[in-house]
């Protein structure tokens, strides 16, 4: 049955004997509010509070697609969606558990969006009810009588209230008053919750942490003495030291750890916050990031730094990758060291810069003018985003050539533990030869068993040639003859092949032969493994395999594929419905992974994906091999 309380009337309040209390393995917690209120500070607060609880967690930020929406509006929704439970979490889950909404239009848009589970607990700011103009109220009455009629366990709030007996303006203190709250609701040490405040205002003024943590304490004394329930889950207490970032300060700190120096970058949504982060660290371990005048520029510039020596990293998003082709072109024909991150985003054009999307995968790998080989790795969890930066520095320098770190906006927003990193030499690239270079050796000369060459530099003795984006011979000689080209791009491609012996087949989760393979890439890994994992629990023999180079692929692919009755791939890019009454088999457009992975390997590899902007849940998955299971 559907309840709503209201602090004006004590309903909701506890009895004698405490709150009801509910024992529970994890949740999964929404806060939402219009743009600028907070509720994404309050979210990741939350998150990080529970993560030092000892609880798994995994965030996901909404994001409104307009940079400032009107308030009050639908489509306006900003916030924080937290996964939290007693073991290791590695997706953003299906439906949410409970929600503090600050108006009832935010929250509008979540459940038309379906991300409410049925029944779910909704923590609603009541202020609306009151307003002075007649059509919020209406507005605000009818929205919650709505959801109550609909099962949705409504709770009011008088969040504004409360805060305007610490603050003047309830609306930059209702997201720790809301803090205060969850705290309380989910059993986590308020001293703890303290320290979080103090620390995500650290940069702040002494009396702001103070009147912050006043509203943190007002929120979790409001909600003891007046909610009637909370929830017992169990912590998993480690020893080992752990960390709580987002990719994006993943990849920066990846950066920091794999000894590049120099950053070249140019703003772009979502990627930006790797670069804002490597700006207040980067100068006190030596490094430099340079903010250029376009994304051309931050790229040539990379490039540039390489030549000299360096190894640079530029980092970017799917319009700003496309602006940098054709200085990526230069780096590959070249042979200079240079590592690209691209932080997908929807597309194309400007597409759906807050977003998220799969999208780029063959314009990474493909992308260019001629034949431009590329390394491609696609990070999978947020711990995977520090070590992959590092691989993709040692794979750089090792064969000259350009490496791409394929993030998306999941990946970059998003929160998780992992243990500390322990920093290992062997992480960064040995100093540069730059002794005499022996006569009559060619700088594009290379191993054609091992697919290296060596570095030559600026300066270095006997180390002088020509850098030039035209075709050449392996002197550096400008040549437009048909062999020196052909030799030219054998070598580049080669380079992929070289690196391709030495990678790993990846491992099949679950059982190495069955019914269907699901196979995926990048941040899509979580929820592929659960949801495979929960159709097993069916009794059907479903695995699935997730691939982080997918430039070149690892070999032993085409083996594991064979012992399967059924492939899949599950995706964040398109790929046509077969049921649509305009397709067949002749004009079907697979997505991106299934599409290479058909022509490699000439399977019939099948495709399942979605494009609506959110990280794809394993639920929605569950669905789509189940359904894969029943066709014949």
């Amino acid at each position: 049955m559907s309840t709503t309380a209201s602090a004006e009337s004590g309903a909701g309040s506890t009895s004698t004997t405490g709150p009801r209390l509910t024992r529970i393995t994890e949740h999964v917690v929404e806060i939402i509010s219009d743009s600028g209120e907070g509720a994404q500070r309050c979210g990741q607060s939350f998150g990080a509070i529970a993560a030092r609880s000892g609880h798994g967690i995994w965030t996901v930020e909404i994001i409104p697609a307009e940079i400032q929406p009107p308030s009050r509006s639908v489509a306006g929704a900003s916030g924080n969606r937290v996964r939290l439970g007693s073991g290791r979490i590695t997706n953003g889950g299906d439906a949410a558990d409970l929600v503090v909404a600050f108006n009832e239009q935010v929250l509008l848009g979540r459940v038309r969006m379906n991300e409410l589970r049925p029944g779910c607990t909704i923590l609603l700011e009541n202020m609306w009810r009151d307003h002075r103009d007649p059509g919020v109220v209406a507005s605000y009455t009818e929205t919650h009588d709505a959801l109550v009629n609909a099962g949705y366990q409504v709770i009011e709030i008088p969040m504004e209230r409360e805060c305007r007996t610490i603050v003047r303006d309830a609306r930059r203190g209702k997201n720790m008053f809301a803090l205060g709250m969850l705290a309380a609701i989910y059993r986590f040490d308020l001293d703890l919750a303290r320290d979080q405040v103090a620390l995500t205002f650290r940069k702040k003024t002494r009396q702001l942490i103070e009147v912050n943590t006043r509203l943190l304490e007002a929120g979790y004394a409001w909600a003891q003495a007046n909610l009637g329930f909370a929830y017992d889950m169990p912590a998993t207490l480690t020893a080992e030291d752990q960390i709580v970032v987002n990719g994006n300060t993943a990849l920066a700190l990846g950066v920091v750890a794999s000894g590049m120096e120099i950053c070249a970058m140019y703003p772009i949504t979502p990627a930006t916050s790797a670069s804002h982060y490597l700006s207040e660290i980067f100068a006190k371990v030596g490094g430099m990031v340079h903010q250029a005048e376009d994304e051309i520029a931050a790229c040539t510039f990379a490039i540039g730094a390489s030549y000299a020596g360096k190894c640079a990293v530029t980092i970017t998003s799917g319009p700003g990758y496309s602006l940098k082709q054709e200085g990526i072109g230069l780096a590959v024909m070249g042979e200079i060291p240079l590592v690209v991150v691209n932080v997908q985003r929807g597309g194309p054009s400007t597409g759906q810069p807050t977003k998220v999307e799969q999208g780029d995968l063959m314009t990474t790998i493909f992308g260019s003018h001629g034949d431009a080989p590329k390394v491609v790795i696609a990070p999978s969890s947020i711990e995977d985003c520090f070590y992959s930066v590092i691989a993709a520095r040692r794979i750089a320098e090792t064969f000259n050539m350009v490496v791409v770190v394929l993030s998306d906006a999941s990946l970059a927003t998003a929160q998780q533990p992992f243990p500390r990193p322990r920093f290992d030499p062997a992480w960064l690239a040995p100093p540069i030869d730059q002794s005499q270079v022996p006569e009559g050796l060619a700088p594009y000369a290379w191993d054609a068993t091992t697919g290296l060459a060596r570095r030559f530099v600026p300066g270095q003795p006997g180390g002088m040639y020509t850098l030039t984006g035209l075709a050449h011979d392996p002197e550096a000689g400008i040549a437009y003859d048909p062999d020196s080209n052909a030799q030219g791009i054998q070598a580049r491609s080669l380079k992929l092949a070289a690196l391709q012996k030495s990678l790993i087949t990846p491992t099949v989760v679950g059982e190495d032969s069955g019914e269907l393979l699901v196979i995926g890439w990048g941040s899509t890994k979580g929820a592929i493994e659960e949801a495979a994992e929960r159709v097993r629990a069916e009794g059907r023999r479903v695995s699935s395999l997730h691939l982080r180079f997918v430039n070149p692929l690892p070999g032993g692919l085409k083996e594991i594929m064979q012992r399967f009755e059924k492939v899949m791939t599950v995706e964040g890019n398109w790929s046509d419905d077969p049921d649509d009454a305009l397709i067949d088999e002749s004009n079907r457009r697979y997505s991106a992974l299934a599409t290479l992975l058909r022509s490699r390997y000439l399977i019939d590899v099948d495709s399942w994906s979605e494009v609506g902007g959110s990280p794809i849940k394993p639920g929605t998955v569950e669905r789509a091999i189940l359904n894969k299971l029943e066709q014949r």
